[in-house]
């Protein structure tokens, strides 16, 4: 493992990105929800068709007595919903309805998985560096060890600048080890969220495209993001509830059509029209308006604080990345000056004004800026497709990844008129598109 500047076989962040979005078992298990609720809209349509139902009976009478014996019927019965107050349209529109929502939380669960993704590909790189960094700070520690051994031995510092030396490399070393360790632990997060192990890390990915003020940006998100979306088509999901539940205190009327013949060959047909009315339930139609009402209620309370949850995340985003640069600038400019203040006290450790001690804190400051600038550096990548997901952009198509995306409308354009078949062939075709052929 390491960083490599080998376009060839390095591990870009776009193929980190393709990889959580293919391997994401978070995103397999809610486009199966998303299907299930494509169902709902066919069961909603199929409110609108006739039941038909077919039985066969057979009955045996014993009771030691000449009426005893035995007869069979078959029947074909048949009804046809003709009016229910509106009740079966608006279920229709209320599960077309929650499919929008389910598809935008879909959404929102992408952009999880791909800031995931960018989490775990800057943290690999930086434990990488931290440990080229620490194997880089014990060969020079080793170094000035060895240069106190030579001073020592010919007298000019005497046995303390030794063992300062030698302490401090224990130190270097235990810090390599922990660098190690945390290089370990950032393989098994990037397995996690990207389904697999790094290759070798390539080096800094491309920065995509912000807004230039951060108020651009939150016009985005309210327009774009996908909490607002979902909210939003739950809101209307929730009145179109109000709604069927008026309707429900409203006449039905149904027909229905029944066809019979017994083992003697009598055969009997009827037709039925019938008109219900409900008066009273004790309470439980005007309960279930209430409740509906208060869903409704409820629904736009949440997409307001929706927005202010999204407004909030622009700005903390943004204030992020403001802080990671600024960062970034503070790292550069102490590197250069502890880089400086290092090599001049090398040099007045030679002539004898400064101590082994002197050395190794000087060395400590510098090794310090670098670590500080590893971390700045994969804050501000973080910062940055954090801004894109308050902004609800941090998706595949947006990113422009180049690899084929989940098509929502597949399955729902396939199921959405109630097919009578489970598995036709054009849903099987759908299904292998979607990789879920069984």
């Amino acid at each position: 493992m390491g960083l490599s500047g080998g376009a060839a076989q390095s591990e870009t962040l776009t193929d980190t990105l393709i990889s959580a979005y293919q391997n994401s078992n978070l995103l397999e298990q809610n486009r199966a929800l998303l299907r299930a609720a494509d169902e709902d809209v066919a069961q909603a349509v199929s409110t609108l068709r006739p039941v038909i139902n077919f039985v066969a009976r057979g009955t045996h009478l014993e009771n030691g007595t000449a009426a005893s014996g035995s007869s069979a019927s078959l029947s074909l019965s048949a009804s046809l919903s003709l009016y229910e107050g509106g009740a079966n349209k608006l279920g229709i529109e209320a599960a077309k309805e929650a499919v929008l929502a389910t598809r935008s939380q879909l959404v929102s669960l992408e952009q999880d998985v791909l800031l995931s993704a960018v989490r775990a590909h800057m943290q690999m790189r930086s434990a990488i560096e931290n440990v080229a960094l620490s194997q880089s700070n014990v060969r020079l520690i080793q170094q000035e060890l060895r240069a106190a051994q030579d001073r020592f031995e010919v007298g000019e510092v005497t046995r303390t600048d030794v063992s300062i030396a030698e302490a401090a490399l224990a130190a270097s070393r235990s810090g390599l080890v922990a660098a190690q360790g945390n290089l370990a632990t950032a393989r098994e997060a990037f397995k996690l969220a990207v389904g697999r192990y790094p290759g070798t890390i390539a080096g800094a990915p491309r920065v995509p495209k912000l807004p230039a003020t951060q108020k651009a940006a939150r016009d985005i998100a309210l327009r774009t993001h996908p909490d607002i979306i979902a909210s939003q088509h739950s809101v209307t999901l929730a009145e179109l509830n109000v709604a069927r539940t008026k309707a429900a205190r409203r006449p039905s009327i149904s027909a229905g059509v029944d066809l019979s013949v017994d083992d003697h060959g009598n055969d009997a047909s009827t037709l039925s029209l019938q008109l219900t009315q409900p008066i009273y339930q004790g309470g439980r139609l005007i309960s279930l308006e209430r409740q509906a009402v208060n869903n409704r209620e409820a629904s736009r309370s949440q997409l307001h604080q929706t927005v202010r949850l999204i407004d909030q995340s622009v700005a903390n985003s943004w204030a992020n990345l403001a802080v990671a640069r600024a960062q970034i600038a503070a790292s550069d400019e102490q590197i250069r000056a502890a880089r400086l203040a290092f090599e001049g006290t090398k040099e007045e450790a030679k002539l004898g004004s400064r101590t082994t001690l002197d050395v190794l804190d000087a060395e400590q400051d510098l090794l310090d800026a670098r670590a500080s600038r590893i971390e700045a550096e994969a804050n501000q990548y973080i910062a940055i497709y954090s801004v894109l997901a308050s902004m609800g952009l941090l998706t595949v198509d947006h990113l422009k990844l180049g690899i084929p995306t989940y098509d929502p409308e597949a399955y729902y354009n396939t199921v959405k008129s109630a097919p009578l078949s489970p598995r036709g062939a054009h849903l099987d075709r759908v299904l292998e598109r979607l990789g879920k052929s069984q």
